[in-house]
């Protein structure tokens, strides 16, 4: 489950078992909110705690009479370009930008940040911006 929050407004996402293969592929439902605090307010008070947080800052690119969406992800420990869409779409498009398939990853923002830390030797903690350096933050400990 994930509490989205983009400004004033949020998004509640169901995340289902993904599906393994070459493209990334699972079950998600969603709800807007208008008031993200608040529902979290309401999921600590139905036990729920979060685990991980993370931030990031997107970019979505969209080519007219196309369905699908490349999307570009600032985060704190790097850059990342997300292609969702059909299957024939996303190998059109990466091969359009100049990646090959060996250059897929369906990897969660949790498991790079994980390998991330694990690879510098520093605790897995809250994936977000420090302020002040533009680097990552330490925070409380993921679990």
């Amino acid at each position: 489950m994930r509490v989205r929050e983009a400004g004033r407004l949020g998004t509640l996402t169901y995340k289902g078992a993904p599906v393994g293969g070459k493209y990334k592929d699972r079950e998600e439902l969603e709800v807007g909110v208008s008031d993200p605090r608040r529902l979290s307010e309401i999921l600590a008070r139905l036990d729920y705690v979060p685990t991980f947080r993370y931030e990031k800052y997107r970019t979505e690119y969209r080519r007219g009479g196309e369905n699908g969406v490349a999307t570009l992800d600032e985060t704190p420990i790097g850059v990342y370009l997300e292609l969702e869409g059909a299957p024939a779409w996303i190998d059109r498009n990466a091969r359009r930008l100049g990646f090959a398939e060996s250059d897929y990853s369906t990897a969660s923002y949790y498991g790079l940040y994980v390998d991330y830390c694990r690879k510098r030797g520093v605790p897995v903690t809250h994936m977000i911006f420090w302020r002040d350096a533009g680097v990552p933050k330490s925070g409380d400990t993921a679990r």
